[in-house]
């Protein structure tokens, strides 16, 4: 079977590679066929489930938002309706359940390396060391920001808009497309922020 003909099999041939490289270089370092660090491949997961988790987010609000305005006004056009059918569905359930795994393996993570508390406390619960815990906390708090508009503002909207979820009329349904746009706005301007004081966090700088 080929790989490259499911979602699955794109998955598995792409941990086969990594673990095989992975392999390769270990052998090359003189470390032993596999030396398996669990802070690595949480650190690993958790930069994979946010690249997943903020392109979508990009998706939605550079491409689908003003394709389907595109579509709407378009007369003789097909309409949005092959969007918010077929690939809506598909986006969103890959997008929410990335944003809840991105967030959870860099709280994994900071737990692990002791600095889950420094980050949430912007740095203050280790006697002012900022150093570390302001950027990483700033980040930390921005992509928790993220993950709560995911699940509890922007899910709950779009069960509305694709029939999941019951809605009081078309005045509801066009609340929860203006409240479903508004919030994928913020959260996309919230990302870049997000994505530079996540890695300001490591390295020590913002800008």
């Amino acid at each position: 079977m080929n790989p490259l003909h499911s979602i699955k099999g794109v998955w598995i041939a792409g941990l086969l590679i990594s673990l095989l490289l992975a392999m390769i270089v270990h052998l090359i370092s003189g470390d032993g066929l596999l030396d398996f660090d669990e802070l690595a491949f949480v650190r690993w997961a958790h930069i994979v489930a946010g690249i997943l988790w903020v392109g979508l987010l990009y998706y939605f609000n550079f491409v689908q938002m003003p394709a389907i305005a595109a579509a709407t006004a378009d007369p003789s056009g097909p309409g949005p309706a092959a969007i918010g059918k077929y690939i809506l569905p598909r986006a969103l359930l890959w997008f929410r359940w990335a944003a809840l795994a991105t967030w959870l393996s860099g709280a994994w993570y900071l737990a692990r390396t002791d600095q889950l508390l420094a980050a949430f406390t912007l740095g203050l619960s280790r006697g002012g060391d900022t150093a570390y815990g302001l950027p990483m906390g700033i980040g930390v708090w921005l992509g928790t920001i993220l993950l709560i508009n995911v699940w509890l503002v922007l899910w709950p909207n779009q069960k509305k808009v694709m029939g999941l979820a019951k809605s009081e009329g078309e005045a509801d349904l066009a609340r929860a497309r203006k409240t479903i746009a508004t919030v994928a706005r913020i959260n996309a301007v919230l990302s870049i922020p997000m994505l530079m004081f996540m890695v300001a966090g490591g390295h020590g700088v913002a800008l």
